[in-house]
């Protein structure tokens, strides 16, 4: 006979599981096991049975329960195991080997396991002690805060055996398996710090640094959007450490023990693959260990974007590490992946080529990819600069500046810092205030050729100190403000992006959902294009919505679009929504501009001039032409010709939305994925 809490409650015997009855009644024997050989007073199980007052009649409620289950368990031979569910006065004891509850099994498992000292033999007990769980811990049971706060403590155990799995493999030089075991951890937990720097460190070693940076800021974002922190001293050193190892040395393949017989094979059902990038290089230490399990594989360099090997050896001639410039023998590459089904914007792709490669000019070129939430800005510059990587052999930057987000934009010097950590300045030698540090960049990187992306800028002022001034280095920043500010002062050329046309924005349906979906209804497709204004954001989150519903034809999601109060919501994936998206613009405006706004979203066919304007906010012309003008430069609105303005279906949607008019269900758009955002 075997008792399981780490799943669903069951009692199950050599003949099958035994019936249990309803929710209170395993509740009370799952109370039981949480205490075996414990006397377990009735009142305790009358409080945890029952959220609100209990009942008057709950003392014989209990007492039938009990009854039943020592019947049940009498019927499956418990007496033959040594299982006794005895009554001591007005308490309840079930007197059992402990070794028959999956959740004592599993605790001794995880006790032997040493994933430092001994990882070869704590990988085979620790999969065993996972292996046990089926499911969320204390699963049938009522949902009152003391099995919530057991079901809670139970699964923050898997998660530290889960951690300890990671560091076992790692420690083997099985970066692979530890990575996809942290993986879905992380998803499901994208809060737990420790979790996530484990991940990060395992991806790093597997190659995948860009995706590993990538989880440091997901998860900064997080902690800032929800709890209102900064990471915690653990994710802040798995960060600082990859950035140091990345530009210390270039990376080899973590070598493997000779006698080694796991594979990738041996990873948990459905968890991702990670392809392995193999060369030459060494190993750099990590802070606060000395172990294999505490230094980062820094990985090998692959071909760049566009089929070019980007050089890690720093611009030809270079200085070698250790001449106290802060140069290594490695380049740093922080972007992001390579945007996924990634279409069009050729014109733009053209006009960024053109601007970033001018030598003319004797200056640093720099450029400014603007437009409205959610038409692909990200996705754009992030595509030119993987593609353009080998004309940067010395490195390419990346940082998200935070402009348009729930929290704080990012401070200069805090990018700064990143910046100079990756490219081998020693943390100690890292200026404090942002005048210095900019002044230290902009001199390690005068004589290098050296790409800098700085997405999602809320102003010109916050970008000005993380330009670099080498005439071989280019930047190219994101923003949703026009930032006349760096055209004006630092001959930065604008690049505008629009929404896509009903050609690709079918297309990119295509991409999303295959060729033959959009085929079977091609004035559908074009109708979602429409209903999404044509903006890449809202289009790939209908995608995901048809992706998730196989049997839906487009014309079906078509008319849920119709209707205007499901619109946002609809247009809304998990982390990403048209609806978030929006809020952060409109969370940047003055109050003024807001009212404004919400005014304009009035109109009825969303075009409209100053004078219309004026009368439907109430303001004078001076002001309203003064408001139009901030909102057309944050692209909330856009001046087609002289004094005839247009407010898109989406942004009046929201907008009225958030005057209480629009229904509830648009408010739960939640994030706006990184490769589509403003």
């Amino acid at each position: 006979m075997e008792f399981s809490l780490l799943g669903p409650i069951a009692v199950t015997t050599g003949s099958g599981e035994l019936s249990l009855g309803p929710a209170k009644r395993r509740s009370v024997l799952a109370l039981l096991l949480l205490q075996p050989n414990t006397t377990v007073p009735l009142e305790q199980l009358i409080d945890s049975l029952w959220e609100e007052e209990p009942p008057e009649h709950a003392r014989t409620v209990v007492q039938g329960h009990v009854s039943r289950l020592r019947a049940t368990l009498a019927e499956g031979g418990a007496e033959a195991y040594g299982i006794e569910l005895t009554t001591h006065g007005s308490a309840y004891l079930l007197r059992l080997p402990e070794e028959l509850i999956d959740a004592h099994r599993f605790g001794e498992l995880v006790a032997l396991a040493r994933p430092e000292a001994a990882p070869a033999d704590a990988v085979p007990l620790l999969r065993e002690a996972l292996g046990l769980w089926r499911g969320p811990a204390l699963t049938g049971t009522v949902t009152s805060p003391p099995f919530a706060a057991a079901a809670h403590a139970l699964e923050e155990r898997r998660l530290t055996a889960v951690e300890a799995l990671g560091r076992a493999h790692g420690a083997l030089g099985e970066h692979e398996q530890a990575a996809a075991i942290l993986y879905s951890a992380a998803v499901n937990h994208p809060l737990r710090e420790g979790l996530i720097a484990g991940l990060m460190r395992a991806l790093f070693r597997t190659g995948r640094q860009s995706d590993a940076l990538e989880w440091f800021h997901r998860t900064r974002r997080l902690l800032n959007e929800e709890l209102g922190v900064d990471p915690g001293e653990r994710l802040r050193e798995a960060y600082e450490e990859i950035l140091r190892a990345e530009a210390a040395g270039a990376g080899r393949q973590p070598s493997r023990p000779a006698d080694a017989t796991r594979g990738a094979g041996d990873g948990p059902a459905g968890a991702p693959s990670f392809h392995v990038k193999h060369g030459q290089g060494g190993r750099v230490p990590l802070q606060g260990g000395s172990d294999a399990g505490d230094a980062v594989e820094a990985p090998a360099a692959e071909p760049a974007a566009g089929g070019v090997s980007g050089a890690r050896g720093g611009t030809e001639g270079g200085s070698a590490a250790g001449d106290g410039s802060g140069r290594t023998g490695a380049a740093p590459r922080l972007l992001p992946r390579p945007p996924a089904r990634f279409l069009a914007r050729e014109e733009q792709l053209g006009a960024l080529t053109e601007a970033l490669t001018d030598r003319t000019t004797g200056e640093s070129p720099l450029a400014v990819v603007a437009g409205p939430a959610g038409v692909g800005k990200t996705a754009c510059a992030v595509q030119w600069a993987h593609l353009h990587a080998d004309a940067f052999p010395d490195g390419q930057l990346f940082a998200d500046l935070r402009g348009f987000g729930e929290g704080d934009e990012a401070a200069p010097a805090e990018i700064l810092r990143d910046f100079l950590l990756a490219l081998g300045t020693p943390p100690e030698r890292v200026p404090g205030s942002a005048q210095a540090a900019s002044a230290l960049f902009r001199s390690l990187v005068a004589d290098r050729r050296l790409l800098v992306v700085l997405d999602n800028a809320r102003s010109s002022a916050q970008v000005r100190p993380l330009l670099p001034g080498g005439l071989h280095c280019a930047t190219v920043v994101t923003s949703r403000s026009r930032l006349d500010g760096l055209v004006a002062t630092d001959c930065a050329r604008p690049v505008g992006l629009q929404a896509l046309g009903h050609e690709e924005g079918a297309a990119l349906l295509g991409a999303m959902l295959g060729p033959e979906r959009v085929a079977e209804d091609p004035a559908a497709a074009r109708e979602l294009v429409d209903l999404c204004d044509g903006l890449p954001l809202a289009l790939r989150a209908a995608a995901a919505q048809l992706t998730a519903r196989p049997r839906w034809r487009l014309a079906r999601l078509a008319a849920a679009l119709r209707d205007e109060r499901r619109r946002l919501a609809l247009l809304s994936a998990e982390d990403t929504g048209m609806a978030a998206a929006l809020r952060m613009s409109v969370a940047r405006l003055s109050a003024d501009d807001a009212r404004l706004l919400s005014a304009l979203a009035t109109s009825a066919d969303g075009h409209l001039n100053a004078s219309v304007a004026a009368a439907l906010a109430g303001y004078d012309p001076e002001r309203t032409q003064d408001g139009l003008d901030r909102l057309a430069e944050m692209h909330l609105v856009d001046e087609e010709a002289t004094d005839v303005y247009t407010i898109s279906t989406l942004t009046q949607l929201f907008a009225r939305d958030e005057r209480g008019e629009g229904g509830k269900g648009r408010r739960s758009g939640a994030g706006e994925e990184s490769g589509e955002r403003g």
